[in-house]
């Protein structure tokens, strides 16, 4: 059984998705995948085409590029795991619409409490690298980061993958994992 909130960290091509996927592909009934990337060139349409295509007919697909908390309570049920994919784009398409950043984060906190199913949440681990040399990629790290906080004290799983392996962070407690 899956925790009723998991958060999957991890750094570029670390298999933070293919793990996400395979947690919620052990739950029964069908999977639901919130896509959050956009896109916007040849190379993400190529990225997105490749996702599409490792998964597999249970699954279903609903792209939300921004408004993720109310979506998200609105696909998430009983019998239904979610995986969304993946906060970090999901973070850059608000800065980018110039969304409030710590509302927006709020609300999604605040969604998580009244979903009725699992949910996977996959997002990049911004903080083991350089300190950008720009405002706006600073801005966007410490956004990423305080992000990556919260949902990992909500969460009742949290995993760090580092070249492909799943390193467990934080364990559900044995009743986490039978309320949904």
């Amino acid at each position: 059984m899956l925790a009723p909130v998991t958060l999957v960290l991890g750094g570029a091509r670390s298999g933070k998705s293919r793990h996400a996927e395979a947690m919620v592909e052990s739950q029964p009934g069908p999977c639901i995948y919130i896509a959050t990337a956009e896109a916007r060139d040849a190379e993400m349409a190529a990225r997105i085409r490749h996702h599409q295509a490792r998964r597999g007919p249970r699954w279903l697909t609903v792209e939300e590029p921004l408004d993720l908390a109310p979506r998200l309570e609105a696909v998430a049920g009983v019998g239904r795991a979610v995986l969304v994919e993946c906060l970090t784009l999901w973070l850059t398409n608000l800065m980018e619409a110039d969304r409030d950043i710590e509302a927006e984060s709020a609300r999604l906190l605040a969604a998580l409490d009244r979903l009725k199913g699992p949910v996977v949440l996959v997002a990049n681990e911004v903080g083991l690298g350089v300190v950008p040399d720009n405002a706006l990629a600073r801005r966007f790290l410490d956004h990423a980061g305080r992000l990556n906080q919260a949902l990992a004290a909500r969460a009742e799983a949290v995993v760090f993958m580092t070249a492909g392996i799943p390193v467990p962070v934080k364990f559900p407690k044995p009743e986490a994992t039978e309320t949904r």
